[in-house]
């Protein structure tokens, strides 16, 4: 395992990436980042709409940027969007600057999370189901080529599954 202040969570939507790295962040005595919070934060407008004004290719450069900046400070526990590992830059900043922790939820469970809470771009007005599944198979590959440790979530609390990342890192 790396030495490093840094904890970046990536995973698929609905894996808890954010709710798990606000617990983890508390353990650590970390500043806690969502990118995508970071994003609406600079832009001003939420995700749905960059999705809807620049398209997802828009999104990503964007994500880029905050990923890159984000990932060069010290002390941090950053939750990354689903799709951030899409972008190589991305998987050689994160890669590189921290301790990346893959969070796993079968399709299943991030079906069943995802259908509640905010609204999700790519999956607006489709078949989450097999959306969900399409995009695993292109990006869990990349989010194990990357992961440092990979955490099943399914049927777990968030403050367990941040108590075994905790544990395991100490």
């Amino acid at each position: 395992m790396k030495q490093s202040r840094n904890y970046f969570l990536v995973g698929p939507m609905g894996a808890g990436k954010t709710a798990v790295g606000r617990q983890l962040s508390r353990l650590l005595h970390h500043q806690f980042v969502d990118s995508d919070e970071e994003i609406e934060l600079r832009t001003g407008v939420d995700i749905p709409f960059i999705f809807e004004k620049e398209g997802e290719n828009g999104f990503r450069i964007r994500e880029e940027k905050v990923i890159e900046e984000l990932s060069e400070r010290q002390g941090i526990t950053l939750a990354t969007g689903g799709g951030a590992i899409l972008r190589e830059k991305n998987r050689i900043f994160l890669g590189s600057r921290g301790t990346v922790i893959y969070l796993y939820a079968s399709i299943e469970k991030q079906v069943e999370r995802t259908s509640r809470g905010k609204e999700r771009p790519l999956l607006t007005n489709k078949n989450s189901k097999k959306v969900l599944k399409d995009l695993m198979e292109i990006r869990d590959p990349l989010y194990r080529s990357i992961a440092d440790m990979i955490i099943d979530t399914d049927g777990r609390k968030i403050n367990s599954v941040a108590q075994e990342i905790f544990d395991a890192l100490s």
